[in-house]
């Protein structure tokens, strides 16, 4: 079902995450990770860099992702009609990797004028204990915490943020996921994940959704791209999918649009 239920709805509401919520066949995670690995094995190893944010501006196969109907239809039960993809992200371990993401809020730096964010995490390989699947606290949502920039080496967050208060670990739930399912999280929600102890890789793609009146409030030149209804409010530099894989005007509008992504966040 693409439609969430109603107590789906009051689950997400209470708890700020909600999952396992299906949107491909364990067949088509396994295109899709096929997919991203000849496009790292064409760069040269591991997808890093600013291939790794936005890449929905420079590959087809991601910019249909973004506009699944199960995924739009799940997020348009929270947030509305009028749906922006705001962001994208891979989020990878490798095998035995030391690489982790510390207890956190996304909203902490990301400079949105209301928490009405939303996060589609879509597991392209099962997301499990053993190799670090996310840990929500259920509940977290309801305030911002302070946040200390830590830059640590093997933290996946772009500034190792990570929450200056005691997070209650006990309470952090694991959100494990088959290949082919997505967790949804509000974007305040306390969450992250231990290092990848498997002898495989975990993959994530992370899709931040915003309903279009939503603003940016850290800076002026913000893009995204409009995936459902329509854009009454044109807060955001309109962004546009590729029209074929690395395409050339597809590179420079994906350079254009992380370099103002970048600004932001570290302003």
């Amino acid at each position: 079902m693409s439609r969430l239920a109603a107590a789906a709805l009051e689950r997400y509401r209470r708890d700020g995450f909600l999952f396992p919520i299906g949107v491909l066949t364990t067949g088509e995670a396994l295109e899709h990770r096929r997919r991203l690995e000849a496009v790292e094995a064409a760069h040269g190893g591991r997808l890093g860099g600013d291939l790794r944010h936005k890449p929905h501006l420079l590959f087809t196969w991601l910019a249909d992702l973004v506009r699944h109907p199960v995924i739009l239809d799940a997020v348009e039960d929270v947030l509305g009609s009028h749906l922006l993809v705001w962001s994208t992200s891979f989020f990878i371990k490798a095998a035995r990797d030391p690489a982790y993401v510390s207890w956190h809020q996304d909203a902490t730096y990301w400079g949105l004028s209301e928490p009405d964010v939303i996060t589609a995490w879509l597991a392209f390989t099962d997301a499990t204990v053993d190799n670090g699947a996310m840990r929500m606290v259920p509940g977290s949502h309801a305030e911002q915490l302070a946040h200390r920039d830590t830059f640590a080496p093997h933290n996946l967050l772009s500034r190792g943020q990570e929450i200056a208060v005691e997070v209650d670990e006990a309470r952090g739930i694991d959100v494990v996921l088959r290949a082919g399912e997505m967790s949804l999280h509000h974007v305040r929600m306390v969450h992250g994940s231990p290092p990848n102890r498997s002898d495989d890789r975990r993959i994530g793609f992370a899709i931040r959704y915003v309903p279009t009146r939503v603003r940016q409030l850290a800076g002026e030149d913000d893009s995204a791209m409009l995936v459902r209804g329509v854009d009454d409010y044109h807060h955001f530099a309109p962004e546009r999918p590729p029209a074929f894989d690395l395409a050339p005007e597809a590179r420079a509008h994906h350079a254009e649009a992380v370099a103002r992504a970048a600004r932001i966040l570290y302003r």
